[in-house]
């Protein structure tokens, strides 16, 4: 709503502004359509206006017919609301008919022409139904990939603590059993295997990942741990006399590209 003080050279009018270069305030309303009206008032005194009339509406729904109280100034969205808890109807599966005509959620009654005991054919939108069954059914699988990852992530904290105690005693020196380190390769492979199962999209599809990265690097370190518990000391030895090749090139600065004469050397070096 906007108030606007309009000018008044002139003398008192029937509206009872004052004369001589006076002004009085005017309320303004935006309606439907983007057409700016004064806004219906009793009188100036806004405090002093009276409340908008409330009318009987008819509103018939397949064979039956449901009589509805509300303000005449109401919007076919308010008419919605209360219909949705006499109906069972949702609001967004409503289309409401005035005058063989659809009307917008956000129109108004009385500008629309809705008077006391008015007449409002109320029907199904199909495609709006459907629209949101298909949205409910999208929520209900994020939801479900959402608890799956939740539930996995707990299974993997679980054998992230397991890891780090066997990485704790083989990085001391110790020995564990073979198969406890190859066990708790396979279930957290197994825990992989679930994530790769689960169908997801946007955040869900992030924190998936987020749990397929953590699984493949305990996984990494299990198979370090797997090679040092089998290695005396828990080190790798160094080889003895490891087989190095050398090749030493000659540079030739414009000169045709090396055959196989004596232009290009190669020393080769063999170590048994």
């Amino acid at each position: 709503m906007m108030r606007i003080r309009a000018k008044n050279p002139g003398p008192m009018t029937m509206n009872g502004s004052s004369n001589g270069g006076g002004s009085e305030i005017v309320d303004w309303e935006l309606r439907p359509g983007g057409m700016l009206v004064q806004k219906r008032s009793l009188g100036i005194d806004q405090a002093s206006s009276a409340p908008a009339p409330t009318i009987r509406v008819r509103v018939k729904y397949g064979a039956l017919m449901h009589e509805i109280h509300i303000s005449s100034q109401a919007t076919f969205g308010e008419l919605k609301k209360l219909l949705a808890s006499e109906t069972g109807l949702h609001t967004q599966d409503q289309k409401l008919l005035f005058k063989d005509k659809e009307r917008d959620s956000n129109a108004y009654l009385d500008m629309a022409g809705v008077k006391d005991k008015s007449k409002i054919v109320l029907i199904e939108d199909p495609t709006s139904q459907e629209r949101r069954y298909i949205e409910m059914r999208k929520n209900a699988k994020m939801e479900r990939a959402s608890k799956s990852i939740a539930e996995i992530s707990l299974e993997v904290d679980k054998l992230a603590a397991q890891v780090a105690s066997l990485e704790s005693v083989i990085s001391r020196g110790g020995k564990v059993a073979e198969n406890e380190v190859l066990g708790l390769i396979e279930l957290l492979m197994n825990q992989l295997l679930k994530l790769d199962g689960v169908v997801a999209d946007g955040d869900v599809k992030l924190q998936r990942r987020i749990q397929v990265k953590r699984v493949q690097k305990y996984v990494e370190t299990l198979d370090m741990l797997k090679i040092r518990n089998s290695i005396p000391n828990g080190h790798i030895p160094q080889r003895q006399g490891p087989v190095v090749v050398t090749t030493k090139w000659e540079t030739f600065d414009s000169a045709p590209p090396p055959s196989t004469s004596s232009s290009a050397k190669l020393n080769w070096e063999f170590f048994d």
